[in-house]
């Protein structure tokens, strides 16, 4: 179709995932964001350089937004998740990450372990503010809604311990398995209800699992396709029963596994860690871009950081000219911007991305 002028945020993407034409290349900040230090760097620099914000800076552009019930359940202790699972700051000098501090089934035996252990339920949040969030979140223009967060392997070993879960993949296959049938139910109730809310005004569901790092995979595929695949075949049927597209995370090398991710049901690859070995753009979209949408690409390890800004021009320049042939591409950072960011090279990746459209 003809590329139009002045979509709305929503048309946008809705566009770019049917690989169609659109205004200008979708941009999104999925799994991401601005480290603290970083903000407060790129805060200065806009303002000294333009008079703006960040937030004025970035509202425009930014094409998808979340929406998320509140939380009513049982009061948390500080640091601790709906999993039980506790997490303590670490200090890096220019700020903090949160680190896992309690693995709640970390001392799990056998399945009477596991129905000894409080796991969250959907009583727990109130799904009826979901229409209100989405008008406040429409009131500056129409724009693509998401509803997160979907991690069923990253959920369990954060409860279990991320060598005792592989552990248990080889050595107590029914504890593994009883543990991500657990998380995959209260994900399947949690997505329904909140889509069921969203009464259609959401078009995107994050769902995630890290299951490559810089090299390869972390486990073969055959083992992946054991545990994991099965229970995001079931949650992804259960969000594309209300029409919304599937947007899945993983960082690091998963070439190898883009075939059974497709099989699996998702829509669009988010992260794309072209740094990681394996990881090629050009192959990525020669193989799956019929099939596959893709989300993010620059380089948070590389060009970002360490590269110049003409550096970071390039390689948008190059992701959108590769990925955003025939629509199916939203430009976005591999992940969070890192402390040490350069504000130039944040500011010429977005100045890039909306005005490069070469198509």
């Amino acid at each position: 179709m003809p590329r139009k002028e002045t979509l709305s945020s929503r048309e946008r993407i809705r566009l770019a995932l049917d690989h169609q034409e659109t205004d200008r290349i979708p941009i999104a900040m999925v799994c991401s964001g601005i480290n603290p230090p970083a903000y407060k760097t790129l805060e200065s620099y806009l303002h000294r350089e333009r008079g703006i914000s960040v937030h004025d800076y970035l509202n425009p552009l930014i094409d998808i937004r979340g929406v998320e019930p509140d939380y009513i359940g049982p009061r948390l202790e500080n640091g601790v998740d709906i999993w039980g699972v506790k997490r303590i700051l670490f200090n890096y000098g220019l700020g903090s990450y949160n680190e896992i501090d309690h693995y709640p089934l970390r001392d799990a035996r056998n399945i009477d372990d596991l129905n000894k252990h409080i796991w969250p339920s959907t009583k727990w949040f109130d799904y009826s503010v979901l229409p209100e969030r989405i008008i406040a979140a429409q009131a500056d223009g129409e724009h693509c809604l998401m509803v997160a967060n979907g991690n069923i392997f990253e959920t369990s070993w954060y409860m279990r311990g991320f060598e005792q879960i592989f552990m248990d993949f080889i050595l107590n296959k029914e504890l593994a398995h009883g543990i991500m049938e657990r998380v995959t139910d209260f994900y399947i109730q949690h997505f329904t209800k909140m889509l069921s809310a969203a009464k259609g005004g959401v078009d995107l569901a994050f769902t995630a699992d890290d299951i490559g790092g810089q090299r390869g995979l972390l486990m073969p595929v055959e083992m992946w396709e054991e545990f994991i695949k099965p229970h995001h075949v079931r949650l992804s049927k259960v969000i594309h029963e209300f029409g919304v597209r599937v947007i899945y995370h993983s960082d690091g090398s998963v070439m190898d596994a883009v075939p059974g991710l497709i099989d699996m049901g998702i829509d669009v690859l988010q992260a794309l860690q072209f740094s990681a070995d394996g990881m090629d753009p050009v192959e990525l979209k020669r193989k799956y871009g019929h099939r596959l949408c893709f989300e993010g690409g620059v380089s948070v390890q590389t060009t970002l950081p360490f590269g110049s800004s003409e550096d970071v021009r390039r390689e948008v320049e190059e992701l959108i000219t590769v990925l955003g042939k025939d629509g199916g591409y939203i430009l976005g950072p591999s992940h969070a911007i890192q402390a040490g960011t350069p504000p130039e090279n944040i500011v010429a990746m977005f100045d890039t991305a909306k005005s490069f459209y070469p198509f």
